[in-house]
């Protein structure tokens, strides 16, 4: 697929500021579609984000508050920027490429960054932004200097990095990215784990930006 296929799946009707100066509830996801997810794994990842949009435009609330953007690698690609869940989007994932996992957390946390100034420079508050990481395998690239950045965001409280691992994903790994004990999915339970994001997802837009926002327990879609 080209990259001039996915600029065409980008949401409709972006909502401004100016039309919705609710506080935002950002969260990133960072999709491994490598050539290892093909098949019924990406299938189910594309389901599962499906129902988590469903869900969201289901909520009076996080309708307004919940931005989400999705990132996919490999190769690495914006599939969708920042938007709230009002907006229409109906994307279908392919599998294709490597494993750049070092690559999509350097640029995701640039995504990040970009968006808080946008929210700063128009006087909207936001929530401590939460990013999950999702993959199957291993880096084929550098990755080392991304779990650094990942640590000095956790430290400085700029976002939330949460990793979960799918099939043969390499966990120890994952477990040096990530500040916090990766999360390994059973089976291939995206619908799920998806189900239990947007809960928590309509949970923390019920909070005041600031306030400590405690997790479910990955029940149901986690290997314990």
């Amino acid at each position: 697929m080209s990259d001039n296929m996915y600029l065409d799946q980008q949401p409709m009707a972006a909502v401004t500021f100016a039309e919705n100066p609710e506080p935002r509830c950002p969260c990133l996801l960072l999709l491994d579609t490598s050539g290892s997810m093909a098949g019924e794994a990406i299938a189910e990842l594309n389901a599962g984000i499906k129902s988590f949009y469903a869900e969201l435009q289901s909520d009076s609330l996080a309708i307004k508050r919940v931005e989400v953007a999705l990132m996919t690698f490999g190769p690495v690609r914006v599939i969708s920027e920042f938007n709230t869940a009002e907006c229409v989007f109906d994307p279908e994932l392919v599998a294709e490429g490597d494993t750049p996992i070092g690559e999509a957390i350097r640029k995701g946390i640039e995504l990040i960054r970009a968006r808080k100034e946008q929210y700063r420079a128009n006087g909207i508050s936001f929530y401590r932004p939460w990013i999950f990481l999702i993959t199957d395998g291993a880096p084929t690239d550098e990755w080392q200097s991304a779990a650094s950045l990942v640590r000095e965001g956790e430290a400085s409280k700029n976002f939330a990095f949460f990793t979960i691992g799918v099939n043969k994903a390499d966990m120890k790994v994952l477990k040096q990215i990530s500040v916090r004990e990766p999360v390994k999915l059973q089976g291939l339970k995206f619908r799920e784990f998806f189900q239990w994001l947007s809960n928590s997802m309509k949970s923390a837009s019920r909070s005041n930006p600031g306030d400590r926002i405690q997790l479910a327990p990955p029940l149901g879609w986690s290997e314990i």
